[in-house]
């Protein structure tokens, strides 16, 4: 309030004109803001959202800079810019606690702590007090915020303790006391400011006001009057309010943080996208060496580990089959140290585990190197054991030329491997299999030509060995010395059954020089994309790029946590994490590297504003854990999709706070193709030598929901980040939701 006595010299936007300079202060009585000529403010509102400002098109101004004031009964608007968004957040801080009637922080205080004490803090009162003596001290306190599941540092704790404890008895709380310091713990400014703005000064929500902030900030429609009473019913706790039907504070609060308040659409908790398309129109979950349970030399393989992936929602998991002792095949990652399970009790894991978290089809992808008499025993392994999870009866293989879809194929177990060529020796040894194969393919790329390959299907010819069909359009990539063994690996059959594998080092040069043609490719064949040998310590590659190309499968190794698996399990989240994700429709002709993917194509703006953060922990490798210094903290944004749509910024740096943290920033991001792009929020500790991860929570785009969202870190239960989300079109429109009527608590 000081600041805004004091004034502040900011621009008057006026039309398209270059604006006004003025001298801007709140008058002495805290009741008119002044410059010439004065008026008095009605409403505040952050960021470039008035008419005036909508016309400067060419993002000439900061929207952390900007803000606008409404004034009048004909709704006139006084148009800001200031010169800094340090100087913003004060004037929009102090115009809204005016407009609630308050006048600073301790007149904010003093309005929290005198709600009305309802009969709840008399039983928790009385449940805290251990010994009965009608009194609570500090170490009755800690004992009730972990009761409450309250994580507080300790001398937080302290200070608003004494803080509360006023009367003579120094050293414990009585109720009255207590109550100030429930209230001190459970209120939250921005949500209390949120109330008030709705509530007409009346600091309780009356049904109308609880459907004009779901409808304007939360962009709700569809509302109906037995909704409305089903939130207050749910989350208000106090009796009299209940009684008269209005959402308190405590109330508010309580909503805001359930899963109703959350950036993640609930909706997206279940199985929400059509999923009676051909298979080769989803994103797959995919794990790579699924039984190592760390590194590629010498870790552990272990039957568990399948069991954690599928019910992690992974449905296409890795075998490497290879002779073992007993004519019995084994499992293991060959020619390393790696232990080795049987493959019959791999087999039975997967039976076991498939479908408990996920209806929709299995995929054994089989990296085979045993000889054929042990791949007798694994046929026989697996009819035994899978049995009616492999009868494909009810799907016609031959006559579809496109693959079932995920639906048609519940509870169904498809194996994926390589087919031997007909004539080999069925007492050969592995190495002789990988010779001839090898052999006989050296031969046949060196006979075929590109024409050849072209006109196939075109004419009455002979069709090319099944083998060895190779696409034309990727064969014209490597007409530079390539090696046939790098052809082979860009097999890209007619039959539609058949699948392609390449290493990310393949991948990457196809990327580079032919997206376009890989992205038509994936239109009509499943792709796996394995990560390279090279990653013997199971590091996982960035996802996104194969993701972008529509690449279906693109193997993850499960077992290594990371940014990396954090992208993967946010990309599949947004369809109840069943495994399969359908490909947006824009994805079936694009270049994904071009600086214009989409010509002609809305862009889509993403308006964020981080407002607060909640309870955030110190850095979990911190060197002195709970006893370190009080964090300093900031939060980064980072889009991740097409290249042209990969930007990240950040807030600035709170100091000393990790308890509640004030921001008040807002980030723009300008998005191309935000069907396939996730967000990703990260909070930093900021220090003199660098910074210190704190926690993170990646969410695809198109499961983000608008208006006041909190942002929940990923494995850490109460610490959050307040925000407000603004999707809105080029042209201006905001994104609506319809709701289904349902109360989540």
């Amino acid at each position: 309030m000081c600041t805004m006595q004091n004034g502040t010299q900011m621009t008057k936007m006026k039309g398209k004109k270059k604006g006004l300079l003025r001298f801007f202060y709140l008058d002495e009585h805290k009741s008119c803001i002044r410059w010439r000529p004065s008026r008095k403010h009605d409403k505040v509102c952050e960021g470039k959202k008035s008419e005036i400002f909508r016309r400067y098109a060419d993002n000439r101004f900061d929207p952390n800079c900007c803000f606008s004031i409404y004034y009048g009964d004909r709704v006139k608007s006084l148009d800001l810019v200031s010169t800094n968004a340090e100087e913003t957040r004060t004037w929009i801080t102090g115009l809204k606690y005016l407009m609630a009637g308050i006048s600073d922080e301790d007149s904010l205080a003093r309005r929290q702590r005198t709600r009305d004490q309802y009969p709840l803090l008399n039983c928790t009162f009385s449940e805290a007090d251990k010994n009965g003596d009608g009194t609570l001290s500090i170490g009755e306190v800690h004992q009730l915020l972990h009761k409450l599941n309250v994580n507080l540092p300790k001398q937080k704790v302290r200070d608003m303790f004494q803080e509360a404890d006023t009367d003579e008895n120094q050293g414990s709380l009585g109720f009255d006391e207590f109550c100030s310091f429930y209230k001190m713990i459970s209120t939250r400014r921005d949500l209390y400011l949120i109330l008030i703005s709705y509530s007409n000064q009346k600091e309780v929500l009356d049904l109308n006001d609880l459907a004009r902030f779901l409808e304007n900030e939360q962009k709700m429609r569809g509302l109906t009057r037995e909704h409305l009473v089903d939130i207050v019913a749910k989350f208000e706790p106090c009796p009299e309010n209940l009684q008269h039907m209005v959402l308190g504070i405590d109330g508010f609060t309580n909503y805001m943080r359930s899963p109703a308040g959350d950036i993640f659409n609930p909706e997206h908790n279940q199985v929400n996208q059509d999923m009676t398309q051909p298979l080769t129109n989803y994103f797959i979950a995919t794990s790579h060496n699924t039984y190592l349970s760390g590194d590629q030399l010498l870790s552990q393989s272990r039957v568990e580990m399948y069991a954690y992936v599928l019910q992690a929602g992974c449905r296409c998991v890795e075998v490497d089959c290879w002779d073992g002792p007993d004519g019995e095949p084994i499992v293991h990652h060959g020619y390393t140290l790696t232990s080795k399970i049987l493959f019959k009790d791999v087999i039975e894991t997967i039976d076991k585990y498939a479908f408990t978290k996920s209806q929709y089809p299995v995929i054994l992808s089989i990296e085979n190197h045993c000889t054929v008499p042990q791949q007798k025993k694994m046929a026989k392994y697996l009819r035994e054991v899978l049995q009616d999870k492999l009868d494909l009866s009810n799907v016609s293989m031959h006559e579809c030329k496109k693959l079932p879809s995920p639906e048609i194929l519940k509870g169904k177990i498809l194996v994926k491997g390589k087919k031997l060529p007909a004539n080999i020796d069925p007492d050969a040894e592995e190495g002789d299999v990988l010779s001839r194969a090898l052999s006989d393919l050296v031969k046949y790329t060196k006979s075929v030509r590109v024409h050849d390959i072209e006109t196939q299907g075109k004419s009455n010819q002979k069709p090319l060995p099944t083998f060895y069909h190779v696409c034309p359009s990727l064969l014209e990539v490597f007409k530079m010395n390539v090696s046939p063994v790098v052809v082979f690996f860009l097999a890209a059959y007619t039959n539609s059954w058949q699948v392609s594998s390449l290493d990310e080092t393949v991948m990457n040069q196809i990327l580079q020089l032919k997206p376009g043609e890989l992205v038509r490719f994936n239109q009509r064949q499943l792709i796996r994309v394995y990560p390279s040998n090279y990653r013997v310590d199971s590091s996982n590659f960035n996802p996104q790029p194969y993701w972008n190309a529509g690449c279906h499968m693109v193997a993850m190794n499960y077992q290594t946590e990371g940014r990396m698996l954090e992208l993967n399990r946010a990309k599949f989240s947004s369809n109840g994490n069943c495994g399969y994700i359908l490909k947006p429709k824009i994805m079936c002709a694009f270049n994904p590297e071009l600086e214009d993917p989409i010509p002609g194509h809305r862009k889509t703006q993403l308006v964020l504003k981080i407002i607060s953060g909640q309870q955030l922990p110190k850095p979990k490798d911190s060197m002195f854990g709970d006893r370190g210094e009080i964090i300093d903290p900031f939060v980064e944004v980072e889009i991740i999709g097409l290249p042209i749509d990969c930007s990240k910024q950040q807030t600035r740096v709170v100091q000393d706070n990790g308890f509640n943290p004030m921001w008040e920033e807002t980030l723009v991001f300008n998005i191309q193709m935000p069907q396939i792009a996730l967000v990703r929020f990260q909070v930093w500790d900021h220090d003199a030598i660098g910074r210190d991860f704190i926690g993170q929570r990646t969410v695809a785009f198109t499961s983000m929901m608008p208006g006041y969202r909190h942002v929940y870190l990923e494995e850490m239960a109460e610490s959050s980040i307040f925000v407000h989300v603004a999707i809105i079109d080029m042209a201006g429109k905001v994104r609506h939701f319809k709701i289904h009527v349902q109360i989540f608590i």
